[in-house]
């Protein structure tokens, strides 16, 4: 563990993956240095700017005004907010637009929002004219701490979540922290069980931290910039050891395999936010584990408490309007991309920061324990 970031310069978490290593900068105030690094990165490129109408009202001005300090080529496309945008016919739409506006290989489109809008360009950018680089600025606390790191692009079917996608890695990552003071709380406190999913899995200490110091994360400041290098520097390190997600890189998916099927099944809706599936996700997770005898109870309650603290849900029957049946989450869960010729794969713990991958779980044990979670 490293001490809590001071001053106002930036932290700059590398990716290391090559010639296609990309930076993570990480600090208060750094979208007003877009144009500048986009500069250097891309001399001379036309510039396209894809946001959301929520981010739009907040910080397209700004990311605007940035760039403009670069060139006059650039264009914005605002799409409407929320995970339905994930979509065929979305991503159809975003690419045509970004056709229309010339944007060639050789320029950048930029991703200025959260994971919606971070996964809907990226995927475009990976598709137009056979791919085209891009930045990422993510405006959430999910976003700077996971989906705009590793390359991961996707859309969303009516199968599943993230089922379409490509790997397509930024070129930059800008995270700049003072985006998130207009965050609505809910939305904040969903991006913060990512953060703890890294203490979860891999950081027995940074979770400890984490327990002691959640309340100055919420607050901002030193330890929120500390809670955000240390994630990206947790999710850098797996990234760089497994970037197509055949080994490690799956442990980054503990709770998702829950989490995306209540996701889909509240129909990826404002009644279910993603990070709150995730939260419920790796309580059950971790419930599942210490059921199986893999550690002890009370390191499962002690992983869920904190996440309840924090004011995340823990149990299917916090989700709104009610979870659905066990049959339909099995079939779901059928559907989770590390499903291997039919047999489940789930990310496990033998305690806090012990995070395995288990593959061949039988579905008739998921299927009584949810059975059980449901009565």
């Amino acid at each position: 563990m490293t001490a809590p970031l001071r001053g106002t310069d930036p932290v700059v978490v590398g990716v290391a993956l090559g010639a296609r290593s990309y930076d993570i900068v990480i600090g208060r105030g750094q979208l007003a240095t877009l144009g500048e690094r986009i500069a250097k990165l891309r001399p001379g490129a036309k510039v396209a700017i894809v946001s959301d109408e929520n981010v739009a009202r907040h910080h397209l001005d700004a990311a605007v005004a940035a760039v403009a300090n670069l060139t006059n080529r650039a264009c914005t496309i605002v799409l409407p907010p929320g995970e339905s945008t994930k979509s065929f016919t979305h991503l159809a739409s975003l690419c045509d637009d970004l056709i229309a506006h010339r944007i060639e290989r050789n320029d950048l489109v930029v991703a200025l929002g959260g994971g919606v809008i971070g996964d809907l360009a990226g995927f475009a950018a990976a598709i137009v004219r056979r791919g085209i680089d891009y930045v990422q600025v993510p405006t959430t606390l999910l976003a700077q701490v996971d989906s705009s790191v590793g390359g991961k692009t996707a859309i969303d079917s009516p199968h599943g979540k993230n089922l379409v996608g490509a790997f397509h890695q930024p070129a930059l990552v800008v995270a700049d922290t003072a985006l998130l003071d207009t965050l609505p709380e809910r939305e904040f406190r969903a991006g913060y069980a990512e953060v703890a999913k890294y203490g979860l899995l891999g950081d027995a200490a940074f979770f400890a931290w984490l327990e002691a110091n959640w309340r100055d994360v919420f607050a901002g400041g030193p330890a929120r910039e500390h809670a955000i290098a240390t994630s990206c520097r947790a999710k850098a390190a797996i990234v760089a050891r497994d970037e197509r997600e055949t080994g490690d890189r799956m442990l980054l998916n503990l709770g998702h395999t829950f989490g995306h099927a209540f996701e889909a099944a509240a129909g990826y809706s404002d009644r279910l936010l993603h990070g709150e599936a995730i939260a419920v996700g790796m309580a059950l997770a971790f419930e599942f584990s210490a059921r199986r005898g893999l550690m002890p109870q009370a390191e499962a309650e002690r992983a869920v408490r904190h996440l309840a603290a924090v004011g995340l849900p823990t149990r299917l029957s916090q989700i709104a309007g009610g979870p659905p049946d066990v049959g339909r989450l099995m079939d779901l869960i059928a559907q989770d991309k590390k499903v291997k010729r039919g047999k489940l794969t789930f990310i496990l713990a033998r305690g806090i920061g012990l995070a395995f991958v288990a593959p061949d779980v039988d579905p008739a044990e998921v299927n009584a324990f949810l059975a059980e979670k449901l009565a």
